[in-house]
């Protein structure tokens, strides 16, 4: 346990020391960024701010550790906007789950209704997979080096993302940051399926941060270190396109005069997948942590630590997005972190935020966390209005906003469901709250009378202000009424130690409301009462007992419904060693053709039948 909290500690302080070279903007608006006329711009900016850094005596900024700021890293002309005509499927089939219609985010496994694409270890097999009785692999594209991210399918194009520890070759000087990291996009032309070929290989410096896709075109967002070779020259940020190396040149790097201390950029890139063609931009700011994108903008959201958690900002950038041309337009700031995308909205010429500052504890005197809610206007990032100080104590644990409302839940020892009024943007106010046990850390939205939470059940704590959790929780919220929301159902899946992806990552679910069809893969652990001769204490974990998908039946009439499991796993695979389990057949996520359920793991695809769940076929990815 001291060894978890002194790595905890750790992270933290590495996390605290890179943010601290966020750009300080003050009442910032779209006047206040601007770009270098030339290199020894940027390289004198870089030089005075360092040094007034040094003056200043803040820990850490000297010009000599901008050499090292790779150890705490986190890790053109517009063409026309035309897209393809889609592929001719008479059929129905689901798509990734994203935030915002019609801008797409990067998964593991996609399909278009005839073929599935899916990401098996470090290679992209391309399955036919309609009809499924003639299911078989066609192609598989080998990755090499560095870790698969995610894809996009658009019409004939096939977008691989990767990311890794290879930097774009060459540099020029071997006193470079080992941690250097490197993220590769490349297009593949699979109007031939059993043929896929390499049109273009796009290379980004710089850590991943995220990406969408807008009609044809992939944006990526890196983030990468500002360091020195041989003590002379910054890096400019760069990008390969099919190994022909370009530096971002300084009239196309964002910067403002009250950055404290300029140690990284934040990279975005505009990849056009019909052609290839690249065009790149860079803020030279801290280092980016969380995205949120509309079809018009891109959001990047930088944390400033100018303490530690009580006292902490969020910095934003809104980038303009349409086609090839990438422009950043505002930057502003909040009170508070974010938690993740969810936790941002785009509504009507007004960007919502929902942050929390403070630290959540143990016990209530040590709990310093308050809750707030900003609305800002798109256009300049000024706070319009604001909804500050709710749940004392706890922290965001997720957030939804939906038209004029945002829904919010917090959570230390009971689940408050806060749904909150946005019509009037300059007077947010609370509508009503739920308190129930356990919490959700997704909520998805049903319909607009509706909501779905998955998270985790729990069981209050007698000695501390906390509880234990359980199992994977499963709430259907009736929000019709928004001063009196209501838990009219909910499912418990497993004991302590069950879980499921969904928690961290909202791709991996799936609905369809029109088939009342929810799907989730699940981790399944139960604990048997008879190995401990009485009552079982509440933090006691389970034994693993199953892996793979639980299928859902959710409206409001009927309530949640288990319809059955699938899984992948052979031969009682299962490790019942309690804290770990790993196989190649642990299901990763679950799509529809037509009527057939399509299981993905990177061992096999497996095919069921929507209406009874029996097994049709299977093919192994080997």
């Amino acid at each position: 346990m001291e060894g978890r909290r002194l790595l905890c500690l750790i992270l933290v302080l590495a996390i605290g020391l890179t943010a601290l070279s966020s750009m300080h903007l003050q009442e910032a608006n779209a006047s206040s960024l601007k770009t270098f006329s030339n290199y020894e711009e940027l390289k004198q900016f870089i030089i005075m701010k360092l040094e007034e850094a040094r003056v200043r005596q803040i820990p850490w900024i000297y010009p000599e550790a901008v050499l090292f700021r790779g150890f705490f890293g986190a890790y053109g002309t517009p063409v026309s906007s035309e897209v393809h005509a889609p592929k001719a499927v008479a059929i129905e089939y689901s798509k990734t789950n994203v935030q915002v219609e019609g801008v797409d985010e990067a998964d593991l496994a996609k399909t278009d209704g005839e073929y599935i694409y899916t990401i098996s270890g470090n290679e992209v097999y391309i399955v036919k997979a309609y009809p499924p009785e003639d299911m078989r692999v066609c192609s598989k594209i080998g990755l090499g080096e560095g870790r698969a991210i995610g894809l996009f399918v658009n019409d004939d194009r096939l977008v691989v993302i990767k990311s890794g520890r290879f930097p774009i070759k060459p540099i020029e000087s071997d006193i470079v940051p080992p941690h250097t990291y490197g993220v590769s996009v490349r297009i593949y032309d699979i109007s031939d399926a059993e043929n896929p070929v390499l049109i273009k290989g796009v290379d980004l410096d710089g850590s991943y941060v995220s990406s969408r896709m807008i009609k044809s075109y992939v944006y990526v967002v890196t983030a990468q270190p500002v360091f020195k070779i041989l003590g002379e020259d910054f890096v400019l940020p760069r990008i390969a396109v099919d190994r022909e190396v370009k530096e971002i040149p300084p009239t196309k790097i964002y910067y403002s005069n009250d950055t404290i201390a300029p140690l990284s950029y934040t990279i975005i890139a505009a990849i056009n997948a019909l052609n290839g063609e690249v065009e790149g931009k860079a803020i030279l700011t801290g280092y980016a942590t969380c995205v949120y994108a509309s079809p018009n903008n891109i959001y990047v959201v930088i944390p400033k630590w100018n303490g530690w958690f009580n006292d902490v900002r969020s910095e934003i950038h809104r980038i303009r997005v349409n086609g090839m041309e990438i422009e950043c337009e505002a930057s502003g700031e909040v009170p508070g972190r974010v938690l993740n995308q969810f936790s941002m909205d785009e509504y009507k010429g007004y960007f919502r935020i929902a942050t929390t500052i403070g630290h959540v504890a143990r016990y209530p005197s040590q709990a310093t966390s308050l809750n707030n809610v900003y609305v800002l206007d798109a256009g300049s990032l000024k706070i319009v209005g604001k909804l500050e100080g709710l749940a004392p104590g706890e922290r965001i644990h997720s957030a939804r906003f939906m038209g004029d409302r945002c829904y919010l839940v917090t959570f230390r020892k009971v689940d408050p469901l806060f749904t909150i009024d946005l019509s009037d943007p300059e007077n947010p106010k609370i509508l009503g709250k739920l308190k129930i046990p356990g919490y959700s850390d997704y909520l998805h939205p049903y319909d607009e009378n509706y909501l779905i939470g998955i998270g985790k059940e729990t069981v209050p704590a007698e000695e501390g202000d906390f509880s234990w959790y359980q199992g994977v929780k499963i709430s259907l919220f009736d929000v019709s009424n928004v001063t009196m929301p209501k838990e009219v159902d909910k499912v418990v899946i497993g004991d302590r130690g069950t879980d499921t992806p969904v928690l961290r990552d909202h791709h991996a679910l799936l609905f369809d409301k029109k088939r009342n069809l929810l799907i989730i893969p699940i981790l399944e652990a139960k604990i048997f009462p008879e190995k401990y001769g009485g009552e079982v204490p509440p933090w006691i974990h389970g034994e693993y007992v199953f892996q793979g998908v639980y299928v859902f039946h959710v409206s409001p009439e009927d309530g949640i419904r288990v319809r059955g499991k699938i899984t992948h796993l052979e031969d009682q695979e299962l490790i019942k060693s309690g804290y770990y389990f790993k196989s190649k057949y642990e299901i990763k996520r679950g799509l529809f053709i037509d009527d057939v359920l399509y299981t993905i793991s990177d061992g096999k695809v497996k095919a069921n039948s929507l209406q009874d769940l029996s097994e049709i076929s299977e093919v192994r990815l080997t």
